[in-house]
């Protein structure tokens, strides 16, 4: 994980279109870690809306896994731990 200053350090307005954020370099590294560059919008958001810890642990699923379906083996584990989240600050 890189900080915030080392991405605005390397970051080239010029020839870098899409990052310019800290939540957009994060949502290109998991469409990169994931193989679905198709998608990167769609990361970008998730990035952007999403707590990253739960992003974190479910790409962490995913990487330790044998899957076929990376992207859906990551969405999917990603909806059950805000959903335990959820649960959590709802008995809290």
């Amino acid at each position: 994980m890189r900080s915030v200053k080392q991405i605005l350090n390397k970051f080239n307005p010029l020839e870098d279109k899409y990052i310019s954020r800290e939540f957009q370099s994060f949502g290109i590294y998991l469409s990169e870690q994931l193989d679905d560059y198709k998608h990167k919008a769609l990361y970008i958001k998730l990035a952007k809306t999403v707590h990253r810890s739960i992003l974190e642990k479910a790409l962490s699923y995913v990487s330790d896994s044998k899957a076929r379906n990376k992207v859906a083996l990551f969405l999917w584990k990603m909806k059950e731990l805000k959903s335990q989240n959820l649960k959590r600050k709802s008995t809290t």
